[in-house]
C-alpha cells in the first residue's frame, strides 16, 4: 500500500516511542500516507492501522478530526482559513467570503480546474497574525486581508 520510503520514515517516527506505545506514531504515520498518495483513502487509514497494531476506528477518529488530513480528493493548493474567534475578529470571515467569492467555490469545494480547495479551518495557534490561513498544510499566511489573498492567488497561478 505504501512505498518502501514511506515505510521507512514511519518506522522512524514510530522509534520515538516506547514499543508498547507506537500507536503514538499515527498522526505521523498518516501524514506520510496523505503524502505519497494526495489524500487518506479508506484504505490507507486502515494499513497505517494495521501497521500500527490499532483499530481501524481509532485510526479514522484521528484522520476524521484534524483538518489537515484529506479524506476526499483536493485540489493543488488547499487554502485553510482560520475561523476561529481571534481570527473571525480580525477578519478571518471575511477573507473566506473574499475567496469564496474570488475562487467561485464554497468551503470543503475545489475549483472546476482543480488548482484550489478551500478549507475552513480551526485555531492555527498565531492569533496575534489574524486573519490566517494555511497553503497545503505547510505554509502559513499571515495579515490576510484582501491585497494579500490577490498576491498569494497570483503567486500561486
Amino acid at each position: 500500500m505504501l512505498t518502501t520510503e514511506s515505510l521507512k520514515r514511519i518506522d522512524r517516527e514510530i522509534a520515538k516511542y516506547p514499543a508498547e506505545q507506537k500507536q503514538s506514531a499515527v498522526m505521523a504515520a498518516l501524514a506520510i500516507a496523505q503524502e505519497e498518495q494526495g489524500r487518506l483513502s479508506n484504505e490507507a487509514i486502515e494499513f497505517v492501522a494495521d501497521y500500527l497494531g490499532m483499530a481501524p476506528m481509532a485510526a479514522y477518529e484521528v484522520a476524521s478530526f484534524y483538518s489537515m488530513y484529506d479524506l476526499a480528493a483536493v485540489g493543488k493548493y488547499k487554502l485553510t482559513v482560520c475561523t476561529n474567534l481571534p481570527c473571525m475578529l480580525s477578519g478571518g470571515v471575511d477573507a473566506g467570503e473574499y475567496l469564496k467569492n474570488k475562487l467561485g467555490v464554497g468551503f470543503n469545494e475545489t475549483t472546476a480546474d482543480g488548482k484550489f480547495t478551500l478549507k475552513e479551518g480551526e485555531c492555527m495557534g498565531a492569533c496575534g497574525d489574524a486573519p490566517v490561513m494555511l497553503v497545503n498544510n505547510r505554509r502559513m499566511c499571515s495579515y490576510m486581508q484582501p491585497e494579500q489573498i490577490d498576491k498569494l492567488l497570483a503567486e500561486l497561478e
